[in-house]
């Protein structure tokens, strides 16, 4: 009977000892897994920095070529109407005369 006893009792120490070494691994395999997902975690927020430190860069250069395009055409709107003056300002001025003194 004793050794019954005995064999129970060491395989329930086993038992205790397979289940100690699990709840060891299963606490290593979760300290794993936090540090790859703070890892990761970290990756993905540098990464999606980076490319919105791009695309500001690449809108700001877009904005500036607008800007720039921008005023190029009014300076050559307001050329051409200053052109246009000079070559008919008297044409323009006899004409608001003209205007004004019909009415």
């Amino acid at each position: 009977m004793n050794d019954v006893i005995n064999k129970l009792s060491d395989i329930e120490q086993a038992s205790v000892n397979i289940m100690d070494s699990a709840n060891a691994r299963k606490k290593e395999i979760a300290a794993q897994m936090a540090d790859k997902t703070s890892s990761f975690d970290a990756q993905i927020q540098a990464d999606t920095a980076k490319k919105l430190a791009d695309l500001r860069a690449q809108m700001e250069v877009d904005m500036q070529a607008k800007l720039s395009k921008q005023k190029s055409d009014a300076e050559e709107t307001l050329r051409q109407m200053e052109d246009s003056y000079a070559a008919h300002h008297t044409e323009y001025a006899q004409a608001l005369f003209r205007t004004m003194t019909e009415r």
